[in-house]
């Protein structure tokens, strides 16, 4: 088995809604992504430009769009149904670094389960330049169309990388070469004291509960963001961002 192979109890086979504007357009750009059927206005349709064919196409009112999506989603006159993304493995994250030079960091999540959050640290994971994000498969939550929403395109273009055992990717990431930051509020090292030039993996744990302490135990070092006493702690995606900031701008070995 492939490094980071999704179990098979995972969801698999059953299509995903997307909607809103920004989630449908990279939906429609991503070579990887098997589309089904796309609904929208006249308006949002005639905006996208689509090549003659490109897929099933179903013009529809906004309050009929309204009734496919949750209560109150905004789905700015587009809906999107796609067979998920298929599966990525951790190997090929790491292929994608073969150069020593490469000092993109990996995000890696530990029990995140809110898709929102999921979709803001893809987000930002994407704005910064991160290699990939990765997860338990178990403790995270499944493709959506909210996540997708929140990650604004980036659940297109970013590698999110599930993983069956998350401390055996932690080992995995260290023997190739990768320096393992947790960040936990229970420290006094400061984050920018604790990364180094090199290869870089910064791990974050759900709000409230944090990392697990078997996910600590494989992390090289346990760090905090400068944050004012005022607040106990931050949003895992604003902590996340806060976090990619400073591994892109860290100095160079």
């Amino acid at each position: 088995m492939r490094k980071g192979h999704r179990p098979s109890g995972a969801p698999s086979g059953g299509r995903t809604r997307l909607w809103g504007r920004h989630a449908v357009t990279a939906a429609l750009a991503n070579p990887e992504r098997t589309l089904r059927k796309l609904w929208g206005t006249h308006e949002a349709i005639a905006a996208l430009g689509l090549a003659p064919s490109i897929l099933a196409v179903q013009y529809a009112e906004a309050a009929d769009l309204g009734r496919m999506v949750p209560h109150d989603a905004p789905h700015q006159g587009l809906v999107l149904e796609a067979d998920p993304l298929p599966d990525k493995w951790l190997d090929e994250l790491f292929e994608r670094a073969v150069d020593p030079a490469d000092r993109r960091p990996i995000i890696v999540l530990d029990q995140v389960t809110d898709p929102h959050n999921v979709g803001a640290v893809l987000r930002s994971a994407v704005a910064f330049d991160a290699l990939g994000i990765v997860t338990q498969d178990r403790h995270s939550p499944p493709e959506s169309g909210a996540l997708a929403r929140a990650a604004s395109g980036a659940l297109e273009t970013m590698p999110w990388i599930r993983v069956v055992n998350l401390s055996r990717a932690l080992d995995e990431m260290a023997d190739a070469g990768y320096w393992r930051v947790g960040l936990t509020g229970h420290t006094d090292v400061l984050l920018q004291d604790a990364m180094q030039p090199g290869k870089l993996a910064l791990v974050l744990g759900a709000e409230g509960e944090g990392m697990r302490h078997n996910t600590q135990a494989h992390c090289d070092v346990l760090a905090k963001l400068p944050i004012s006493p005022r607040i106990e702690s931050l949003n895992i995606s604003n902590a996340a961002a806060v976090a990619l900031y400073a591994a892109t701008t860290r100095a160079a070995g």
